[in-house]
């Protein structure tokens, strides 16, 4: 039995972006107005009014934005990301780390059951899909050669995700995780008081 190929992390990487012919854009919802925890169940002509053209193909058509030219593949300011459709939180910046890839990336879910893993063989690999429980969003893909604690690389598309500051999650109904926070010493320079 052979042994399958394996290509090194930046030549999958530069495959994937070559293989994306749109051009990065701001995942930030187009009609965001402070409105976080919305239905997940809005058809394709309003999913298309809220996204981005790039949020769209990502997140509903399971596209993958370019590597190192999207909106959180670099920030490091502290806060959650949560799906861009539904609001569902998904990861923190407490998780976040510099992978090299030029996707976010993430050593853990803030919620197992936000994520549902799927099989993904396309491109001729073999890999693990993620995707948002809630609205069924393309995410990204989660790998076994993370740093530990958990071992894991979520690597996600900015267009999947919606940027929460430490500052604004009380205000807009992401309380809950401040305490994330306050435990590295976060909440008090971000969140005002």
């Amino acid at each position: 039995m052979k042994s399958p190929i394996r290509f090194p992390l930046f030549v999958i990487s530069s495959v994937l972006a070559l293989a994306v012919q749109m051009q990065a854009a701001d995942p930030a919802p187009a009609d965001d107005k402070g409105k976080t925890k919305e239905a997940a169940n809005m058809n394709k002509d309003e999913l298309r009014k809220k996204l981005t053209p790039q949020q769209y193909a990502v997140a509903c058509e399971g596209s993958t934005e370019p590597a190192f030219h999207n909106a959180y593949w670099n920030n490091h300011e502290p806060g959650i990301y949560v799906d861009v459709i539904s609001g569902e939180p998904l990861f923190a910046s407490t998780d976040k780390f510099d992978s090299g890839t030029g996707w976010p990336s993430f050593t853990q879910t803030l919620k197992k059951e936000a994520i549902v893993e799927k099989k993904d063989d396309s491109f001729g690999m073999i890999r693990t899909e993620v995707r948002s429980s809630k609205s069924d969003a393309h995410l990204g893909h989660v790998f076994n050669d993370g740093p530990q604690p958990t071992g894991m690389r979520y690597c996600i598309n900015s267009a999947s995700l919606r940027f929460i500051p430490v500052a604004e999650l009380k205000a807009k109904g992401y309380g809950e995780y401040l305490e994330l926070f306050e435990k590295k010493g976060e909440a008090a320079k971000g969140e005002k008081k």
